[in-house]
């Protein structure tokens, strides 16, 4: 009966499991009924850390095709929340990752299979989970001694992708409140890697292979993501005059966002992953500083900051645009539990 109900669990892959994929893991354990959640991870040191917080670690990397050829069949929803490698147009992790999930089959037996319902996230078919050490090929890494259990001879034909892009796809919108219908127009090679992998995915999504959904993600925060560090050392940030409109999202807004998208987003629909907050970057910082009792940013011309600020920095301050996140309410229904920064910064204790 154990070994029937294990089987029946819904199978959840994350791909790039760092702090918000991590949360993603808490709220799904926090569920009533749980699933079996799957992490892959190239790091042996972070096998505790994922197995500690609720998931099943699986040895691979995005960059080694041969590494993640196990991942086709291990569930029939994947978060995909990967960054693209470092350098090129394209974005080879989420092709190599798109060909790994491709259906294995068995003969002419096929299995229907779509992405987790919304009330209970459909199992996927059990593969090969004979444990194995770290190696070149990908590995479950087992959370104990079991035996061997043969393979099914089947695995889900159509997975569900959830995938974590960036709203610099759209690159400078001169503070414009712009909707998902945007073209986007990227403005360095980071952005335009992600405008590859979404699509990438849309073309997956067409053919029949996955069923994607994209999250246009703005900057995360949460307690342990502030620019603390930043207004300490005294950044300067942009004078009101040439500031830029930047958007937010908290990370455990961000974690129930991309896990409702799962359940209830359309196939090869974009949706903004944001917050209600209209600041710009000086704003969003004098908030953070006022909150913590901190200086607040000295103020710069854009001319100063061209010639003394890091130029990763100054990509950020050169793209300014507000984001409309109707289809966020309207059509995943989703009720953020911090509709802007401000009310996050109210619910840390008081200042002594």
């Amino acid at each position: 009966m154990i070994a029937t109900r294990t089987l029946r669990r819904a199978r959840i892959l994350i791909v790039g499991c760092g702090d918000v994929g991590l949360r993603c893991v808490a709220q799904l354990q926090a569920r009533r009924a749980k699933p079996r959640v799957f992490a892959l991870t190239r790091r042996p040191e972070r096998v505790d850390l994922l197995r500690a917080a609720g998931a099943v670690p699986v040895t691979g990397d995005l960059d080694q095709r041969a590494r993640i050829k196990r991942l086709a069949g291990l569930a029939n929803t994947v978060l995909h929340l990967a960054p693209p490698q470092k350098d090129g147009n394209d974005d080879l992790r989420t092709r190599r990752l798109i060909a790994a999930l491709k259906t294995r089959r068995s003969g002419a037996s096929r299995v229907r299979a779509g992405g987790i319902s919304s009330r209970l996230m459909r199992p996927a078919l059990r593969p090969d989970l004979t444990p194995k050490p770290f190696a070149k090929t990908s590995a479950i890494v087992p959370e104990r001694t079991w035996r061997a259990r043969p393979a099914h001879s089947a695995a889900p034909g159509r997975p569900t992708l959830v995938y974590a892009s960036t709203t610099g796809v759209y690159g400078d919108c001169g503070g414009a409140r712009i909707d998902e219908t945007r073209t986007p127009r990227p403005a360095n090679v980071r952005a335009k890697r992600r405008v590859a992998a979404e699509r990438q995915l849309r073309r997956a999504t067409a053919r029949g292979a996955l069923k994607a959904t994209i999250a246009r993600i703005p900057g995360i925060y949460a307690a342990s993501r502030l620019p603390l560090a930043r207004l300490e050392k005294g950044t300067p940030a942009l004078a009101a005059s040439d500031d830029v409109y930047t958007s937010h999202i908290h990370a455990d807004d961000l974690a129930a966002i991309l896990l409702r998208m799962a359940t209830h987003g359309r196939a090869a629909r974009i949706v903004h992953a944001s917050d209600d907050s209209e600041l710009k970057m000086g704003e969003y910082f004098d908030h953070v500083a006022d909150a913590f009792g901190l200086n607040r940013a000295p103020r710069v011309s854009r001319d100063i900051a061209e010639r003394e600020l890091d130029p990763v920095l100054l990509s950020f301050m050169r793209e300014s645009r507000r984001l409309d996140n109707t289809r966020l309410k309207r059509e995943l229904r989703v009720s953020l539990r911090y509709p802007d920064v401000d009310a996050f910064l109210r619910t840390l204790p008081p200042r002594p």
